[in-house]
C-alpha cells in the first residue's frame, strides 16, 4: 500500500510539534499583564495603556510601521520594567513557560545586560537573575507537562561601546546558562566591524556568536558579519535574497558569490517572517524570501524575534508559512532540525535533541493519519449484530 500524500498540518498539530527557537528577544516577549504589574509596583508611569489587552494592541500597532527604527522604539517600555532582580526573574520564567506551552523544546533567548542597569544592578546580577528565571520557567513547564531547555545569548548594542565587556561577560557565564553572544540594534550607520575586538576575543576563546545582519541593511552588512567578524549565524539574513536572481517563479535561479558562500558553508539564517513584514524586509508571507531559500536548501530557521511586538508565537509563524507555501510536517521538521543543528550547545546534546525529541515527536504526529480512518469508521448498532445461535 502506498502512503498517502502528507497532509497540511492543523493548527493543533503545529502547536504540538516540537520546535526549536534561535532568535527571540527577552525584552520583546513580555506578557502585557506583567508589564502593567511591574510598572505599578516600581512606579513606572509612562505606559501608553494600563489595561493589558489595550497595551498588547498598542505594542502590535506601534511596531507595525514598516520601520526598524520605529519598531525598536517600543522597547523603551519593556526595558523600563526590567530593572530589578525580581522583575528579571519573573520575565525570564514566564518566557520559558510561554514557549514550552507553545511546543518549543529548545530556545536561545537573547537580551542586552547593559539595558537593565538603571536601578543599580550590576551586569553580573542581571545575568544571574535571568538565568534563575529560565531555570524556574523550565521547572514550571515540567510541572505543566511540557519540556523545554533554554540558553541565554548576551547581546551588545551596536550603537554603544560595551561589546568587549559583554563578550567577556558571556565568556565568564558560558557554562552557567549562557550559550553565546550577539550584537543588535539599528544596522544603518553601525556596521558590525565596529565591534571587531569583541569578535576576535570570542574566537580566541572558542566561543559562539551570532550577528544581526541583513535585516534592514543589505549585503554589505552580511558580508562584514561573515568575512570580517566570523559570525557563526546570521540574525535575520533576509537580505541575502538580494544576491539571488530569479525569473520571479523561482524556476531559473542564479546565486551570486555571497549567496553561494552562505549556502555552501551552511551558514544558519535566523529568519523571523512576521517581524520582517513589520520592518519592511518583506511585503507578505507568500513573498517572503524564506520560500525560495527553503527550495534552494539554504540552512533556514524559523523564529519569532519579538513575540509581544509582533503578536506572534512559533506556532503562529509556522501557521503563516503553512498557509503561504503549503508546507507539511516534513517541512516543519526540516526547519526545526536546521535550527537544532545550528544551536550553540555541544554537538552530542544537539544530536540527542534531534534524535530523541524532535524526530520522534514529528513521527508521532505524521502517524496520526493511520488512526483517523479507524476512528471515523462507523460502528455496528447493537441490534444489527447477527446472533451467533
Amino acid at each position: 500500500m502506498q502512503n498517502p500524500k502528507p497532509s497540511t498540518p492543523t493548527p493543533e498539530q503545529i502547536r504540538r510539534a516540537p520546535k526549536a527557537l534561535l532568535h527571540d528577544h527577552l525584552d520583546g516577549g513580555l506578557r502585557p499583564g506583567t508589564i502593567v504589574d511591574i510598572a505599578r509596583a516600581t512606579g513606572y508611569d509612562a505606559l501608553p495603556e494600563t489595561d493589558p489587552d489595550k497595551l498588547g494592541a498598542w505594542f502590535r500597532e506601534a511596531a507595525d510601521s514598516g520601520s526598524l527604527e520605529r519598531y525598536l522604539e517600543t522597547f523603551a517600555h519593556t526595558c523600563a520594567v526590567m530593572q530589578t532582580r525580581d522583575a528579571l526573574v519573573r520575565v525570564a520564567a514566564e518566557c520559558a513557560q510561554d514557549l514550552a506551552a507553545d511546543g518549543v523544546v529548545y530556545a536561545e533567548i537573547r537580551y542586552a545586560p547593559e539595558q537593565h542597569l538603571e536601578r543599580d544592578l550590576t551586569l553580573e546580577e542581571v545575568v544571574e537573575a535571568v538565568n534563575e528565571g529560565f531555570r524556574e520557567g523550565e521547572r514550571r513547564a515540567r510541572e505543566d507537562g511540557h519540556r523545554i531547555r533554554v540558553g541565554a545569548l548576551l547581546t551588545a548594542m551596536r550603537h554603544a561601546a560595551r561589546s568587549q565587556e559583554i563578550a567577556e561577560l558571556a565568556n565568564r557565564y558560558r557554562d552557567l546558562g549562557v550559550v553565546g553572544f550577539d550584537i543588535a540594534g539599528a544596522e544603518a550607520g553601525y556596521p558590525p566591524t565596529r565591534h571587531l575586538d569583541a569578535f576576535e576575543y570570542l574566537k580566541r576563546e572558542n566561543n559562539h556568536f551570532t550577528i544581526h545582519a541583513g535585516e534592514a541593511f543589505g549585503l554589505p552588512s552580511i558580508w562584514q558579519a561573515l568575512q570580517w567578524c566570523g559570525a557563526d549565524r546570521l540574525g535575520h539574513g533576509v537580505r541575502i535574497i538580494d544576491d539571488i536572481s530569479s525569473d520571479g517563479r523561482g524556476d531559473h535561479v542564479k546565486l551570486g558569490r555571497l549567496a553561494s558562500y552562505v549556502r555552501d558553508k551552511r551558514v544558519p539564517l535566523e529568519m523571523c517572517p512576521t517581524s520582517n513584514l513589520q520592518t519592511g524586509a518583506a511585503s507578505s508571507y507568500a513573498e517572503h524570501p524564506i520560500g525560495l531559500l527553503r527550495r534552494l536548501h539554504f540552512r533556514v530557521t524559523v523564529n519569532t524575534d519579538n513575540r509581544l511586538m509582533s503578536g506572534t508565537s512559533m506556532s503562529q509563524e509556522f501557521e503563516h508559512l503553512v498557509e503561504a507555501f503549503d508546507y507539511t510536517l516534513d517541512d516543519m521538521q526540516w526547519f526545526t532540525v536546521n535550527a537544532m543543528k545550528s544551536a550553540f550547545i555541544p554537538f552530542d546534546e544537539r544530536l540527542a535533541m534531534i534524535n530523541e525529541v524532535i524526530k520522534p515527536g514529528y513521527a508521532e504526529l505524521k502517524a496520526e493519519w493511520l488512526f483517523r480512518q479507524s476512528a471515523a469508521a462507523p460502528t455496528l448498532a447493537s441490534d444489527s449484530v447477527p446472533d451467533e445461535g
